[in-house]
């Protein structure tokens, strides 16, 4: 790029560097490191909430999931209105009410501390595929931008270098900073989606009833590209209407009900009527911002059959088609911004990943692990560096696994989104079905979760279309979507999770 454009990336960064260490002040307890004190507006952590989903999957995975689709991406979108409101009224209550900076002391509570540890573990290992997956989608584009190239050596030097950056400033400032930084990043990410769709309906230059019947015909494969709700019972289909009524709101109500990464943004508030305000607030500034990229995706698709425009790469791969517009069809400086923005998404939904793994790490493993052998809390400023330095060996190994992602989505066929929700549902399964027992029943033991989460999990691997593959039996099971195969997996997690222990005899 030219060296305007660098000065605008630099720029950026350092005002988020700057709003970082401002924000970062006063957070020497250990419940200001991770809730902030329970003093940030709902406004704010409705940006902020948007700017964990708007990671590189937007940038990246929206337009090409429009260019080779169509619109019914928007039904996952839909779906979270009602999920943010289930978990506003059934589940913040109860987490306002705990002590615990981490929902799954809630387990530990009601099922001692080997099950509180074990939904801990579920939530790193979970939290660990779906922000390698962002980390590896962040690091595709960054690569591209860098060095041309999303090859293994590139993409391996481009995800170390992501994550750095963003353990650097997020180890720094706890969760008020990350906040924060959050809400001018979410404002960046729009702003620059918007820039991008005007510079691109000027590049295609046509009118807009050509535009739209370009569209309804739907090129060579002859579907309409601007449908957005799919009616066909298909269960393989991840965003038919069938599955946004029923599949995707239990998928998304385990989001943000059971992800202490997502959790977290909603506690972060005053009370919890304000995190509800902010989840729900969030849910619809997300439309505009969706509907944005899909956009993109969907002119970019036009440009190539009224120009002959070829985005993709050598091999047919249209994971680079947005990047390739940015770099090649952008004005001076705005181009610049649209790196920025790029940058923006990866690091706002990798600091919040951060955060909640280290949440996690210190009060369901390590303070757990401290009392049962009788050794004395440790204070807050203990807990807060020993929480970055957990960080760091988290931000290495999201690297690894964000690199062992990137080959596994290739060979998965799928879209840069279906590929990252579908990474997620791995621990959402099980962990949905404890808390639902849990909070709303007297049944279960600490057995019956550790049980639980291991089925939850397992459904989803046997549900797995490249798994079943590996098996033989693909032909013998239909496919199901990523809301079918959380609600299969949830499920059978629930009626194992509520299987009553042994009773202890009397004395």
């Amino acid at each position: 790029m030219p060296l305007l454009d660098w000065i605008v990336v630099f720029g950026y960064l350092a005002v988020v560097a700057t709003i970082g260490v401002v924000a970062s002040r006063r957070h020497d307890r250990a419940d200001a490191f991770f809730l902030a004190g329970r003093s940030i507006p709902s406004w704010a952590a409705s940006f902020s909430v948007v700017a964990t989903v708007l990671s590189a999957a937007t940038f990246v995975g929206m337009p090409q999931q429009a260019y080779r689709g169509d619109l019914t991406y928007m039904v996952f979108k839909f779906a979270g209105l009602p999920a943010l409101i289930v978990v506003g009224i059934f589940f913040l209550p109860a987490f306002y009410r705990s002590t615990h900076a981490s929902i799954y002391g809630i387990v530990r509570e009601r099922y001692g501390p080997g099950a509180g540890a074990a939904a801990g573990i579920g939530f790193l290992v979970g939290r660990l595929l779906a922000s390698g997956a962002r980390l590896f989608m962040a690091a595709l584009a960054v690569s591209w931008v860098l060095f041309g190239s999303a090859d293994a050596g590139p993409l391996a030097v481009t995800i170390a270098m992501v994550a750095v950056g963003t353990a650097l400033y997020a180890i720094a400032g706890g969760i008020r900073a990350i906040i924060w930084t959050d809400v001018l990043q979410a404002i960046v990410a729009a702003v620059v989606g918007v820039v991008a769709l005007i510079v691109l309906w000027n590049l295609v230059d046509r009118p807009l009833d050509d535009v739209i019947a370009t569209l309804r015909s739907g090129g060579e494969t002859g579907r309409d590209k601007l449908r957005m709700f799919d009616t066909t019972p298909d269960p393989s289909k991840s965003f038919g209407v069938w599955s946004g009524l029923f599949g995707l709101p239990v998928f998304l109500v385990a989001a943000y009900a059971v992800d202490q990464d997502h959790v977290q943004r909603l506690l972060v508030c005053k009370t919890p009527r304000d995190g509800l305000r902010a989840g729900v607030l969030s849910n619809l500034i997300g439309w505009p911002i969706a509907f944005v990229f899909l956009a993109i995706g969907l002119l970019l698709w036009v440009e190539t059959q009224v120009h002959g425009t070829v985005r993709v790469g050598a091999d047919g791969d249209d994971r680079a088609v947005m990047i390739q517009f940015m770099l090649t069809e952008l004005p001076l400086g705005i181009r610049g911004l649209m790196v920025a923005g790029l940058l923006a998404a990866a690091m706002s939904s990798l600091d919040s990943a951060l955060n909640a793994l280290a949440a996690t790490t210190m009060n369901d493993l390590v303070q757990p692990w401290r009392e049962r052998r009788g050794k004395a809390p440790l204070d807050d400023r203990t807990v807060t560096r020993w929480s970055r330095g957990s960080m760091v060996g988290w931000a290495a190994l999201l690297a690894g696994v964000a690199f062992a992602l990137s080959i596994w989505q290739v060979r998965s066929g799928k879209t840069l989104l279906e590929f990252a929700l579908g990474v997620m549902t791995y621990a959402y399964a099980g962990l949905l079905g404890v808390f639902v027992v849990a909070m709303f029943t007297r049944r279960g033991s600490g057995r019956s979760v550790v049980a639980a989460l291991v089925a939850g999990g397992l459904v989803i691997l046997f549900t797995d279309r490249n798994f079943q593959t590996v098996l033989g039996i693909e032909s013998a099971v239909p496919g199901l979507a990523i809301g079918w195969r959380l609600m299969l997996g949830a499920g059978l997690s629930a009626a194992i999770t509520a299987i009553p222990g042994a009773r202890k005899s009397p004395e």
